[in-house]
């Protein structure tokens, strides 16, 4: 641990309610694991948070000690180990407030999209989510937040109100538009660099149900459907969500039968209009290949889950992503070349996708933040199970040569919550504009000059 002790007296952590562990305590392999088991954490010292005071009494130990903090919630983003230091849990910290008259929600640093949703439901509210409901909101959310139904709403971010956070130098703060609003803008896009965010107020959406699931076609068909889909999504409203996924799944039983062990081409669909509408505008996707597996339906907004079908437990994974310009002849051609059947059916990596963006999402926020994606059209995205090294090399091998292949068809940046491990300073830039990155530098230089919170996807201080 960096500290100015050789051995750091942890006396001080005494008045935080959660535990406090030390590598070896019985409880700490389970206090330190999240969902991406491809990030292996042991820092020196971890606290389980049970409200803004432990994290407070954390944070200001951290600058008492000269300590760098790490945080986790559900440990979905989790792609960097933190190997010293302090790391905060929070996902005892689940709350979640529904105000059905203002359509809001205070959510809690621990809480799930699950929880947002269980506790919308009640109301007919919903909140954008992306592929999983078991991912954590704030984390997802100070990352920009790519919903399932962005091109309809656009992104998370655009729905906050406020956050609650403490800054490293142990402030517990309120900051919305008009109350520290640069501290607001840094905290909408630039993920967790300037503070760790104990709640947020969001908007909700009245959305009780939606139109959405997944067609199907077998691997071989893919180059019909994708090209097929490419055309469809010029001629689209925005309201309309969808995504071309490759899929090679392998035979587990978490997989659902007849899609284990399956190499298929899939297009995911979310719409939040009338489901004759919906299923109208779809119509030609399911003529254009043949379809072994059609999940399209009306479903509980809560359901969501059933429209990417992403895994529910903890795995390692490797994932990475790429903002797209535009979606041109040439760019499907090399994304079939790198990953569609040619690649052959063992190809190492589970899953690779293009979102459909545009829409909401291209549009400005009401209140200006950091998201840095709103001039891409599309958005491509990857994920490799690393369950041996033999298929950890394979993996990392087919990730850079996706990418490669297709920067030139790249805006040049990438997503800060799919960017994957995140490398030195020029790689870890890619998340934003270079206007954007260097006001978070500055905006870090203010709130964290001493980079206290310097572990994961970090922006170095001014």
């Amino acid at each position: 641990m960096t500290t100015r002790h050789d051995t750091p007296d942890i006396f001080a952590l005494s008045e935080i309610h959660g535990p406090v562990l030390r590598p070896g305590d019985p409880a700490y392999a389970d206090e330190v694991t999240g969902f991406n088991l491809a990030a292996l954490h042991t820092p020196d010292v971890v606290v389980g948070a049970t409200g803004p005071d432990d994290i407070v009494t954390a944070m200001r130990w951290a600058k008492a000690t000269d300590t760098p903090v790490a945080v986790q919630a559900t440990g979905h983003g989790a792609n960097f180990p933190i190997g010293k230091g302090l790391l905060i849990n929070t996902s005892r910290m689940t709350d979640v407030q529904v105000d059905p008259t203002t359509r809001t929600a205070t959510i809690a640093a621990g809480a799930k999209w699950s929880h947002v949703m269980a506790a919308g439901a009640p109301h007919g509210l919903a909140g954008l989510c992306g592929t999983s409901t078991d991912a954590g909101v704030v984390g997802y959310t100070l990352g920009g937040g790519l919903p399932v139904l962005g091109r309809a709403y656009g992104y998370a971010a655009d729905l906050v109100r406020s956050f609650q956070v403490v800054t490293p130098d142990g402030r517990l703060r309120e900051t919305d538009p008009q109350h520290e609003p640069e501290l607001f803008w840094a905290l909408r896009g630039g993920k967790g660099n300037v503070g760790v965010v104990t709640s947020l107020v969001t908007e909700l959406l009245p959305l009780p149900r939606l139109y959405g699931g997944g067609i199907y076609c077998p691997g071989e068909h893919t180059e019909a459907l994708l090209r097929a889909w490419a055309d469809w999504t010029r001629t689209i409203p925005d309201e309309m969500c969808s995504a071309f996924t490759i899929l090679r799944l392998p035979p587990i039983p978490q997989i659902p039968e007849p899609l284990r062990g399956g190499f298929w081409a899939r297009v995911a669909i979310a719409w939040p209009g009338l489901p004759a509408e919906g299923e109208a505008l779809i119509a030609p996707l399911r003529q254009a290949a043949p379809v072994a597996v059609d999940t399209v339906e009306v479903m509980d907004h809560a359901a969501l889950n059933r429209i990417h079908m992403e895994p529910q437990d903890p795995l390692p994974a490797r994932e990475s992503c790429l903002l797209l310009r535009d979606l041109t002849p040439d760019a499907i051609r090399t994304f079939l070349d790198q990953a569609g059947p040619a690649a052959g059916v063992d190809h190492p990596l589970l899953m690779v996708e293009i979102r459909h963006m545009g829409g909401a999402m291209s549009r400005p926020s009401p209140v200006e933040d950091a998201v840095c994606a709103r001039d891409a059209l599309y958005f491509i995205d990857s994920v490799g199970i690393m369950a041996a090294p033999p298929a950890a090399e394979a993996i990392e091998r087919a990730t850079r040569q996706l990418y490669t292949a297709m920067a030139v068809y790249g805006t040049g940046r990438t997503m800060v919550n799919i960017h994957g491990t995140p490398g030195d300073e020029q790689d870890r830039a890619r998340a934003w504009t270079p206007e954007v990155y260097e006001r978070l530098r500055h905006d870090k230089a203010t709130y964290d000059p001493s980079n206290l919170l310097r572990y994961g996807h970090a922006v170095t201080p001014a």
